[in-house]
């Protein structure tokens, strides 16, 4: 705010947090026994699952100066392999960038804004609701995450045109694709790769899984409907108000305070538009498509867009690149995010963590057990933030825990699921929240103090239902 007195700190970029967590990690390696789980291959998963009872220590690398220096390069890649890492995902957020530079250059997102606001006069609010519904929809069934980083350059203008503010953009997004992966029924993704790897189905547990989605879903969209009500009735109720003007020059034309004219050439290039969405969803959810197909798609699409609206190729080119340049600073933190966990696997303290989480929960009664083994899994999930590569980490191991205890595996397989999905709302080593906090440039500070309300809610309500799921039965 302008006259905001001002002090002597400023709470580090999302840079800084990032290199300070691998600069912590590689510490770690120093203090933190090396260790490792002896591990079969597995041709359900396709891929190698650790063996319970099988840790053993063994020789300790811990990392220096020079693995600190080099962790965010391996963030993108395998120095040694030249294995892709995530480097699929910062390409496929530069071209998401190009491609919405090359549509914004045709006038088409400004017309079309300008379009809706008038439709939509006097029901905004009710674009939060659907919108939520759709993105957790597509995080319970099939994981949706990384794939929603090409959403938010299209709803942030929508949410400031209508009197909101960037945050509520971020929110209906990352919180309702984040609210369906927590409540995940049949993302294959998580639920059933856990579940493969516990010995289980993933019907086992899917009625108190579909329980736990509608609940947690009906307070995420009240909290998320409050907020913006908030910032729409008063501007300075906004948590990032004092990037007000800033956001709206960024995000918005100067011609949406005009009549901007909704020409025939700005409906085809939306329609376009939103045929690549649609095919996008399509790819990912039936075709097996991942990163490289959707990179290839929006690329396809720039340029058929660019010709469409008779850009030229010069116009088409210097288009394309801007927007890329725009999100260049989003690309190289999903980088460094990745970083974190390549010292962590580097050090050889992973499978260490895990297995002082496996000794843990030794004689625990059967609903201290799961509510533990919740908590273990919030924290194995701030170390790996991959749905399924915690899945294939943990569950063979926590699964066969849980045969001692006398607690179905299903439960363990819901405690998973719901935990991962809690923390990938907030943990800066997602590519995923930092990504979508960077192109909707809120600080991630701000963010904390967002959401934190609506986590603790969340995680009474999954730590009610796993501890009801217990007491009366287990997981239908």
């Amino acid at each position: 705010m302008p006259n905001a007195k001002k002090t002597g700190f400023r709470f580090p970029s999302a840079f800084t947090i990032l290199f300070a967590l691998i600069v912590l990690m590689a510490a770690l390696t120093w203090i933190i026994p090396a260790g490792q789980y002896d591990r079969v291959a597995s041709e359900a998963l396709g891929k190698d699952v650790p063996v319970a009872g099988s840790y053993a220590p063994t020789e300790a690398n811990p990392q220096g100066l020079f693995d600190v220096i080099l962790a965010p390069i391996a963030g993108f890649y395998d120095p040694m392999s030249y294995a892709a890492r995530a480097i699929d995902v910062s390409l496929f957020v530069l071209i998401i960038g190009g491609f919405i530079g090359v549509v914004t250059a045709t006038g088409a997102i400004d017309a079309g804004i300008a379009r809706a606001m008038v439709r939509l006069k006097g029901r905004e609010k009710w674009m939060i609701p659907i919108l939520m519904a759709l993105f957790a929809l597509g995080g319970t069934t099939y994981g949706m995450a990384e794939e929603t980083l090409a959403f938010y350059v299209l709803l942030i203008p929508v949410m400031i045109a209508a009197k909101y503010d960037a945050l509520t953009a971020v929110a209906v997004i990352l919180l309702g694709a984040g609210v369906g992966v927590l409540g995940s029924t049949i993302n294959a993704f998580s639920t059933v790769i856990a579940s493969d790897a516990a010995g289980v189905t993933f019907a086992d547990g899917l009625l108190l899984r579909l329980g736990i989605l509608l609940v947690c879903f009906a307070v995420t969209v009240a909290f998320v409907m409050r907020y913006a009500a908030r910032v729409r009735a008063d501007p300075t109720a906004s948590l990032v108000y004092d990037k007000k003007a800033a956001n709206e020059a960024h995000f918005l034309s100067d011609a949406l305070g005009e009549t901007v004219a909704y020409t025939g050439l700005h409906k085809i290039v939306l329609g376009l538009f939103a045929l690549t969405f649609a095919v996008m969803i399509w790819g990912v959810s039936l075709g097996g498509w991942w990163m490289a197909e959707m990179s290839g798609l929006f690329l396809a699409a720039a340029i058929a867009i660019g010709i469409v609206g008779r850009q030229g190729e010069g116009k088409l080119v210097d288009a394309f690149v801007g927007g890329a340049r725009d999100l260049l600073g989003v690309a190289l933190i999903i980088g460094l995010a990745r970083g974190i966990v390549v010292v962590m696997d580097a050090g050889l303290i992973t499978d260490t963590i895990l297995h002082a989480a496996e000794t843990s929960v030794a004689g625990l009664s059967q609903t201290a057990f799961i509510l533990v083994i919740y908590w273990i899994e919030v924290g194995l999930s701030f170390f790996v933030p991959s749905t399924s590569g915690l899945a294939v980490l943990s569950m063979p191991i926590l699964a066969h825990v849980a045969d001692f205890a006398g607690v179905k595996r299903e439960l363990v397989v819901t405690a998973f699921a719901t935990a991962s999905g809690m923390v990938n709302l907030i943990t800066p080593t997602s590519a995923v929240v930092m990504g979508a906090l960077g192109i909707g440039r809120v600080p991630y500070e701000r963010w904390l103090r967002f959401i934190w309300p609506l986590l603790l809610v969340l995680t009474l309500v999954v730590m009610a239902a796993l501890a009801m799921a217990v007491t009366f039965g287990a997981a239908p």
